[in-house]
Order: structure tokens, then sequence, then C-alpha cells
């Protein structure tokens, strides 16, 4: 059986849809810490086991029979390690035949402030003994677009990349990826470096809001403090807002950049466009 971890989140829902469309519903195990948030993948005949990334006894419960686990990064900044190792501890009590997880572009050289967690999380799965699969993810284009309302509102796009290329994808071009590599249609390898086709400047993406609107929108660059305190004021907890602003200010350096199209050669198809991207959030 595949196990697909946090599978009641935005990731974890895609690449499910993404598994039904290649191995039998009864194959797939949606693990979540609420299983009532996934009755409709109970419906669809997905098997439904209580998981926590913080309790190895309803890990073991939840791995049990499982071949296959894809472990999704928590969201818990600053304590993803523990837990992440509780689900790779679990994995290898379980002896499951491959272990992957959802990792960071360039992981073991990223200058992005989150990449430590992953680098530790990646050593780990290493030092498990288990066949693994590193899907080191770039962004995605979602981390952006889901704020273009608002741009278009205030009639200025912020951030704090400067003239950087961010390779990003659609999540759901992730979610393919992880699918290709756990129903094994994918070439067998220990790491993935996924990212889009097509890198943009934030320029480049308030050109195309512009574009699609005819509305003026113009990127305002901020240094990397004062992106921050904008995001904070908007709403956003301050730790998750300084990671955000330190991914772009890393972005405007080269971190988000990859030209290899590794991401569309796996899932046989290229990745989201630009416009296809601003045009599904704006509509």
């Amino acid at each position: 059986m595949i196990i697909v971890t946090a599978a009641s989140g935005q990731l974890g829902r895609l690449v499910i849809a993404e598994l039904l469309q290649r191995v039998p519903a009864e194959r797939i195990v949606a693990a979540v810490r609420d299983p009532g948030k996934v009755a409709d993948l109970a419906d669809q005949g997905v098997l439904v086991r209580h998981a926590d990334y913080t309790d190895p006894a309803a890990l073991d419960a939840a791995f049990e029979g499982a071949s296959k686990v894809l472990l999704i990064s928590s969201n818990d900044l600053g304590n993803r390690v523990p837990q992440h190792r509780n689900v790779i501890d679990a994995a290898a009590r379980a002896k499951v035949g491959l272990l992957a997880y959802t990792s960071v572009l360039h992981a073991d050289r990223s200058t992005l402030g989150l990449a430590a967690e992953h680098r530790a999380t990646e050593d780990a799965v290493r030092a498990s003994g288990l066949p693994y699969s590193l899907l080191r993810n770039g962004w995605y284009v979602e981390n952006y677009t889901v704020s273009l309302g608002g741009a278009v509102a205030h009639g200025a796009l912020a951030g704090g990349a400067g003239e950087g290329r961010i390779a990003a994808a659609a999540r759901a071009d992730y979610a393919a990826a992880a699918a290709v590599v756990l129903a094994g249609e994918g070439p067998k390898q220990q790491v993935y470096e996924l990212a889009g086709d097509t890198a943009f400047t934030l320029a480049e993406l308030a050109a195309e809001v512009s574009r699609q609107t005819g509305k003026p929108i113009p990127f305002h660059n901020l240094a990397q403090q004062e992106y921050a305190e904008l995001l904070v004021n908007v709403g956003l907890p301050k730790p998750l807002a300084e990671l955000i602003a330190d991914a772009d200010a890393q972005a405007a350096k080269g971190a988000l950049f990859d030209d290899r199209r590794a991401l569309s050669q796996l899932i046989g198809r290229p990745t989201v466009t630009l416009a296809a991207a601003v045009r599904a959030a704006l509509n």
C-alpha cells in the first residue's frame, strides 16, 4: 500500500488525486490527523487512517502493510525535524520499500532559511537505511498568485525578490511528480531537483497581471525587513512573514532558479505557464 501523509492538505489531496489515476484506490492510504476531513476520499475507496507526526504509536498503526510512504513536510516551522524523524522511524519499523520526502530545491546548498530543516530531514532519511527519493520541490507558483487579488485591489505588487528569476511550478505539477515516483512510473532516482519550465521575475509577474486585468500593476521591490513588516501588517504570523521575506531575498540571489526542466520530464508534460497561473488566480 502507498501511504500519503498529511493527505488532507493542499498538496496531499492533489497527490492522492494523481495516484487515483495510476493505481487502484484500495492501494492508497490517506494518513491524516482528522479522518473526518477526508470523508470524500473514503467515498472514493481510499483507505483513511489516523496519523499524527507527534504520535509514534499512531504512525505505526497507520503504516501497517505499507510498501511506500510519502512524507509531506510539516508546516510546523521550527518543530519539523523531530516530527519528520517520527515518520521516518515509523517507516523504518514498517520496512517500507520506498520512503519519499518533499524537500526543497537544491536543499544541499540552498541559502533559504527554511532549507536547514529540510537538510536535517534528508540526513535522517538517508540514515534510515530505507530506499528513498528526495523530491526537492521548487517554489509553488501559488505562493505568489494567492495574493494577486490584493495586488489588483491596491494597484501594486510588493515583494523582495528584485530581479531574481523564480522557476516556480503549480502545486499540481509537484503532486503529479510525487505520484509518478510513488507509482513507480518514473526513473528511479534518489534525488529529484524539481522546478518549473520557465522562470520569471516578480516584475514579469506584475506585468502579466497588468496584461490580463488591463490595469497598471507595478512591482514594488522592498528590502527584506520592510517586506516582512508589510506581511505582518496584512495579518501573517511573524515567523511566516519572516520566512517569506527571506525566501524573496534569497530568490534575488538565484536560490529559486533552476533550468533543467526535470519536473516536466518526470511528469511527461509542461509545467504550468505564468499566464495560466495568473489566469487561474484571477478567475
